[in-house]
């Protein structure tokens, strides 16, 4: 599910980097659309912690501070979009976002890169973004770019590659 959440939210932010925000801004719900959905991922991870598959402290604490985060970025970059919010350092939610979540999905899974593929998706997913919250820090000050705004959309293409790669059935490579 959250495979396929990450590929719309990753295509639609990969739509607004090409035709960039004038355009995509037109329609007011597209301006809504991605915050809100952010908001709405992080709202949606809280059953995780609620009905964990096992029950392991660390999972529920993990999905727990996932969710909090993605609903923090999402609330404010929300409340960017509305003119609720006007310094551009509220921004920082998402590199935040990121960092935590990246550290978050490297502690979710205790073994080596190499242990077996849940692990291989965990670190590679949790590496993508540490190293992606480079892009939405750099987006504060330039805000406008269309090669950060095309690396910040395919940083959820990755994820979400990951994510779907992922499945049991599906090929590693």
């Amino acid at each position: 599910m959250y495979a396929g959440a990450f590929l719309l939210l990753g295509l639609c932010l990969l739509a607004q980097a090409i035709v960039g925000d004038e355009v995509w801004n037109r329609r007011a719900f597209r301006r809504y659309f991605w915050p809100g959905f952010g908001f709405l991922m992080g709202f949606l991870l809280w059953p995780a912690m609620f009905f964990p598959q096992t029950g392991a402290t660390i999972i529920m604490v993990t999905h727990s501070l996932w969710a909090q985060m993605m609903m923090i970025a999402g609330g404010s970059y929300l409340a960017l979009a509305t003119g609720k919010l006007q310094s551009r350092y509220w921004r920082l939610s998402m590199p935040l976002a990121f960092v935590v979540s990246g550290f978050l999905f490297l502690s979710h899974e205790q073994h080596g890169w190499l242990y077996g593929r849940a692990s291989f998706i965990h670190h590679i997913c949790g590496w993508t973004l540490i190293v992606g919250a480079l892009v939405p820090f750099a987006q504060i000050f330039r805000p406008r770019s269309f090669v950060l705004g095309t690396a910040f959309a395919l940083t959820f293409l990755v994820i979400s590659i990951a994510l779907f790669s992922a499945r049991d059935g599906a090929p590693l490579f």
